[in-house]
């Protein structure tokens, strides 16, 4: 690197995960790092007792950094009793040093909402719920193999706004089994009218190792998927819901602070099974990326210890360039020359052949030091990252 990270360290928000990974079932398009349980065999107690051993023991990483934003995810946090979820946030009190007011996101389901948790968890501190709702539609639900239907999902939605929550997201897909237009757009309106303050709204993908991609249902065609993003990007744009980001879309001033933290290639520690991390390092000048154990049972073993974490990865200038641009043309407003500076700790001359080759071909605009991605680049965002492969250039 050109430049002295022990300063630029100094500008790198950090956020922290905290990864609860059970579900009551495995939706068959998920796959993130969740497991089944049945109500014998949430191991509520050790493997909380286990996340504070796994964050004691990674303190010395953090150099007593301030934590900006707080994101508790999964598999179904909202599986967890209040008291579990006070165990964790009182401890991430005592030993980190917190941002007055941060933002603390709790991920919940529908199917597992319930009135006591979501008034104990916002006395907590917790201040933003991000719900996954998915659709509204019955049917449409019964295809993706949730639990709830779309009176649970309203009557979560009213629970969380009577719990004191006034900042809460809604997740919803589209391109759903045999979906049509109208159908999703209706899912929008009705997100709409519960007054959310930010939507996520994205395509149905198909991913490896799920059930779907081994039984995949018909889904709609391109054409109607990209008609049902073209109308649905309108209608939110309409409803005064900005779009930020390839799929979330936000009120004013109520975009995801820690999802930006991501994007925009700040630092954070994660911690609890399978969960990612990314920390640069004051004294070394690195970059380095962390995963822990996905399963449960041998996170639980060895957290708080080394032996936690079984991938690790320190960042060459390579990996840095193109993890930067994997995250930051996600964003709308792209970034300046002096944030790509402060996160990469890299000159900003070293990109600018890159930069050259993406104007050129369409995938870029350049404003007083400031990139953004055009539609042509939002479009074709592979095409557009390939530039930044140190192997295609």
């Amino acid at each position: 690197m050109t430049q002295d990270l022990d300063a630029l360290t100094q500008a790198i928000p950090l956020s922290l995960y905290i990864h609860l990974p059970w579900c009551v079932k495995k939706c068959p398009y998920c796959d993130f790092n969740s497991h089944e349980f049945n109500s014998a065999e949430l191991a509520e107690k050790p493997y909380i007792e286990a996340l504070i051993r796994d964050l004691q023991f990674d303190l010395g990483k953090l150099s007593n950094r301030e934590v900006s934003s707080i994101f508790i995810g999964g598999g179904t946090p909202s599986l967890f009793s209040v008291n579990a979820i006070s165990k964790v946030l009182a401890t991430v009190r005592t030993e980190l040093d917190l941002k007055p007011g941060l933002e603390i996101t709790l991920e919940a389901n529908p199917g597992t909402a319930e009135a006591e948790r979501f008034e104990g968890y916002r006395e907590e501190g917790v201040n933003r719920l991000s719900i996954g709702v998915q659709s509204f539609d019955d049917q449409k639900l019964k295809s993706l193999g949730r639990i709830h239907n779309g009176e649970e999902a309203l009557r979560a939605i009213e629970l969380a706004k009577q719990s004191g929550f006034d900042n809460f997201n809604l997740d919803l897909m589209y391109g759903l089994p045999e979906q049509s237009v109208e159908e999703a757009l209706s899912d929008l309106q009705i997100a709409c009218s519960q007054s959310a303050t930010h939507i996520s709204w994205y395509q149905l993908t198909i991913e490896p190792n799920t059930v779907f991609y081994k039984q995949t249902p018909a889904l709609p065609a391109h054409e109607e998927s990209w008609e049902m993003q073209r109308q649905g990007q309108k209608f939110l744009a309409d409803n005064l819901y900005g779009q930020y980001e390839i799929s979330a879309y936000a009120r004013k001033d109520k975009q995801c602070l820690h999802n930006m933290n991501y994007w925009q290639f700040g630092d954070y520690l994660g911690i609890g099974a399978g969960a990612h991390g990314k920390l640069s390092n004051i004294e070394e000048n690195e970059i380095t990326r962390f995963a822990r154990h996905r399963m449960p049972t041998a996170y639980m073993e060895k957290a708080g210890s080394a032996k936690v974490v079984v991938e690790q990865k320190l960042l060459n200038k390579e990996d840095i360039v193109l993890e930067f641009m994997m995250n930051i043309f996600r964003l709308e407003t792209g970034f300046s020359s002096t944030l790509f500076c402060e996160r990469s700790g890299l000159s900003y001359a070293e990109i600018q052949p890159f930069l050259d080759n993406a104007v050129a071909r369409g995938f870029i605009v350049r404003d007083q030091n400031r990139v953004k991605p055009t539609d042509l680049g939002k479009n074709y965002l592979n095409d557009l990252l390939e530039i930044f492969m140190s192997d295609a250039n």
